[in-house]
């Protein structure tokens, strides 16, 4: 691909990504939507990043973890625990990497 071609496509998808992200802001009125779809977008956010995190936890290069030594498996078990205890975000990023950073310099799993 050429430096032109190469422009060409970050400009066409710049448009089509600026075109579709302010289709809804672009009309007069608030489109109506069914309360179906109100219900589903509920979990949009939850999907996306159950989608994003849980082949990141259980693979490695492609291919399912096959060992319970994982740093990545306790980390996770360990943010979820305080998630449900204390509900709170920080704190569950902060317990997480804590269990991965001393499994993984301190076991060097």
């Amino acid at each position: 691909m050429s430096g032109a071609e190469a422009v060409l496509t970050i400009l066409g998808l710049g448009l089509i990504t600026v075109l579709t992200r302010s289709f809804f802001f672009l009309s007069q009125r608030e489109m109506p939507l069914p309360v179906w779809l109100k219900q589903g977008l509920r979990y949009a956010p939850l999907a996306a990043l159950a989608a994003v995190v849980v082949p990141e936890v259980v693979m490695t290069q492609g291919v399912l973890i096959h060992t319970w030594q994982d740093a990545r498996l306790f980390a996770v078990v360990a943010g979820s625990a305080w998630f449900w205890w204390r509900r709170g975000i920080l704190g569950t990023i902060v317990s997480g990497t804590a269990v991965l950073l001393a499994l993984r310099l301190g076991l060097g799993w």
